[in-house]
């Protein structure tokens, strides 16, 4: 496919990580379409202007709304998204044209002694965002004390060197990404710390009917990882998870090229955990995910939903 001379406009947030993950999916795509010509721009959004916890927002896509209305008003061609940031209920004139190989989906753990989160000393402050980080880090940790962390990476990397935090936990795929890779201490296996479904994928969004602009993106298309988040996201959109609900899920590709995808749902207090896995064709990815919600719901995971509405106000006074 030939790519004419016009300059193809690219939207994305402003964040360091936002705009290097935008340079990654650039630097695949002129590997494919040399001649191409790209100009980045940033938009501020929702997410970059409200500083409060991410738990306590009751919204959606707060970090892509800005974006996504960009791209269907035709300001720009296409964006750049983190997947796990994109709304089960992407509208219609939209669509995630392209997913590119997905990078690592395990959490790490940063800190300045070197130590894993087994050797943490008992007290220790350790920072998440995401209320499925902390219940799973008071889970296998209840003697340290888990609290809200905002800001981007960098942000939340330079609080544990500054002695506001001991630690933190974060995506393994965003510190690689900006060069950080250096400071991870411990990184969590996905069946034992379960990622949020999406992580590590980025996603490109363009219109609908834009059939061109379809058409180049599919050249840079990674069909495992299309897969995979396929299979997470039908999870979460049949659960209705949200960021109000801590529910990991991961799928992982098998040698035979089956995906066998894993997913866990706990209690507000963390004594209750239900697991399911189940593998199945890639081909079958949607279906697999809405066949493991299903588990799920029938073990009571939308009764455990119930209980976080009190404990995520108990912890929205910590933030």
């Amino acid at each position: 496919m030939k790519i004419s001379s016009s300059i193809i406009k690219v939207g994305t947030r402003g964040s360091r990580l936002a705009v290097a993950q935008t340079e990654l999916a650039l630097a695949a795509l002129r590997k494919v379409h040399p001649r191409a010509e790209f100009q980045v721009m940033t938009i501020k959004t929702t997410g970059d202007i409200d500083r409060r916890p991410l738990f306590t927002m009751d919204e959606k896509g707060i970090f892509e709304k800005e974006v996504n209305e960009a791209v269907k008003n035709g300001e720009v061609d296409f964006a750049v998204h983190s997947l796990k940031d994109i709304p089960s209920d992407l509208s219609d004139e939209l669509i995630v044209a392209c997913i590119p190989r997905r990078a690592k989906p395990n959490d790490v753990l940063v800190n300045e002694k070197g130590q894993k989160l087994k050797e943490l000393a008992a007290g220790s402050i350790v920072g998440t965002s995401s209320l499925r980080r902390a219940v799973q880090l008071m889970k296998q940790r209840p003697d340290i004390s888990v609290k809200p962390i905002r800001g981007n990476v960098e942000t939340r990397v330079k609080k544990v060197i500054g002695g506001e935090f001991d630690a933190v936990v974060l995506a393994e795929a965003g510190l690689t990404r900006l060069g950080m890779k250096d400071v991870i201490v411990e990184r969590f296996s996905v069946r034992d710390f379960v990622p949020a479904p999406g992580q590590g994928a980025i996603a490109i969004v363009c219109r609908r009917n834009d059939e061109k602009t379809i058409k180049m993106l599919r050249g840079i298309e990674d069909a495992k990882s299309r897969a995979e988040v396929t299979a997470e996201r039908a999870l979460i959109e049949k659960v209705e998870g949200g960021c109000r609900f801590p529910l990991g899920a991961v799928a992982v590709t098998k040698q035979d090229g089956r995906i066998t995808l894993y997913a866990s749902v706990f209690s507000a207090d963390g004594s209750k955990n239900i697991k399911a896995s189940k593998t199945d064709s890639a081909k079958n990815a949607e279906k697999l995910g809405k066949s493991i919600a299903t588990l799920l719901i029938k073990k009571g995971a939308q009764e455990m939903a119930e209980g976080w509405r009190k404990a995520v106000e108990e912890w929205n006074k910590k933030a």
